[in-house]
Order: structure tokens, then C-alpha cells, then sequence
């Protein structure tokens, strides 16, 4: 049985610098309910299906198969209406560790997620120290959800939520020239550095 066990991280924009190289990834849902999610993925010229099974803490089954990018293509606008979650995929090196950082556009436009994969479950790896608040535990931040209730429609904390410790994505911002506070999330500052 194929395993996937991998963390997720919020991404702490104000120290992870620039970010080049990303590939861009479009991917659709035929299935979200149930016991399996079942995506269809294109990412550059290539595609996918992957089955993914229920979590149970950081791991997972996961099947995935390429598939002829045409018929990708075809099963987005077919099986999807065209529905999709839009993202770029970047790649660091971190402590012999791998990391990829997906900047999220369209509806998911501000949200920046970073995921390691590993090689079992109780594995730590060492933190950069971009990595902000670890979300492999909420569901909100899986694709899958995401494409049916997309970070753009969350409701936002306020300031002193944040200050409070909460675990919520906003952050209290001085706005340039405006004298007074706004929401951003700390993954907006990074979205807004690779634009």
C-alpha cells in the first residue's frame, strides 16, 4: 500500500525571501466525499490521478498515476465544470529535507502553504524559519477543501483575536499611508513577494 505521510506549515512571509522556479498546477476534484478523494492534477505539461485515502494524523494511502495531460485536461472541464484550485508549486532545501511552498491564486489567493514529506510519522524534521503555524491537524488547509470552501471566504480574526493567541490566519498590518490597521494574512506577504 502507497503511503503518503508529509506536514503542513503556515509560511511566515517576513523571512522566507523571494521564491523562483515554481511550477504551475491546476487541479480538480471528481470525488470528495466518502472514504477517498480523487483529483485530477496539471501541473506544466504533465497530469495526474491521485486517489488519497482519509488522514489519520500526518499519513495517509495515496495512489497516483500519470495520465496523458490531454485527458487532464478534458476531465478539469468535463468532470469539474472547470473548477479548479490554482497554485504554484516552488521547491527548498532545508536540513537534508525537501520542502515544497505552494502560493495559492484565484479563490485561494493569499494562502501559502509549505509541506514536507516524510518517512514516518514521528519523524522531526529541523523547522526553517519561515515555517509558521503548523495546520497537518485542520482539515480547512487540505486541498480538497479548499476547492469546496476556499481560503478567500473565511471569515478573518480580529486584531485582538490575534493578539490573543488564537489560531486564526490574520495578522494586524500597519496599511502604508492609510494610519490605521487592516487584515493580511502572513501568507499574502509572501504571495505578494513572487508577483
Amino acid at each position: 500500500m502507497a503511503k503518503e505521510i508529509e506536514r503542513k506549515f503556515l509560511v511566515d512571509a517576513t523571512q522566507i525571501g523571494p521564491l523562483s522556479d515554481g511550477t504551475e498546477i491546476r487541479q480538480g476534484y471528481l470525488s470528495g466525499e466518502g472514504a477517498a478523494v480523487v483529483r485530477v492534477r496539471l501541473a506544466g505539461s504533465r497530469a495526474w490521478l491521485t486517489i488519497k485515502g482519509r488522514n489519520s494524523g500526518p499519513s495517509r494511502s495515496e495512489y497516483e498515476y500519470e495520465i496523458p495531460a490531454v485527458d487532464g485536461r478534458q476531465m478539469i472541464e468535463e468532470f469539474c465544470a472547470g473548477r479548479v484550485i490554482w497554485k504554484t508549486r516552488y521547491r527548498r532545501a532545508h536540513a537534508d529535507y525537501l520542502w515544497e511552498i505552494d502560493v495559492f491564486a484565484g479563490d485561494n489567493a493569499g494562502l501559502i502553504i509549505a509541506e514536507v514529506e516524510l518517512s514516518t510519522a514521528d519523524e522531526q524534521p529541523p523547522l526553517p524559519p519561515w515555517i509558521g503555524l503548523e495546520v497537518t491537524q485542520d482539515r480547512r488547509y487540505y486541498n480538497n477543501n479548499l476547492y469546496t470552501h476556499p481560503f478567500g471566504s473565511w471569515e478573518r480574526c480580529r486584531d485582538d483575536d490575534c493578539a490573543a493567541g488564537s489560531d486564526c490566519v490574520g495578522l494586524a498590518l500597519q496599511a502604508k499611508g492609510l494610519g490605521r490597521e487592516r487584515q493580511i494574512s502572513p501568507a499574502q506577504r509572501v504571495f505578494d513577494l513572487c508577483q
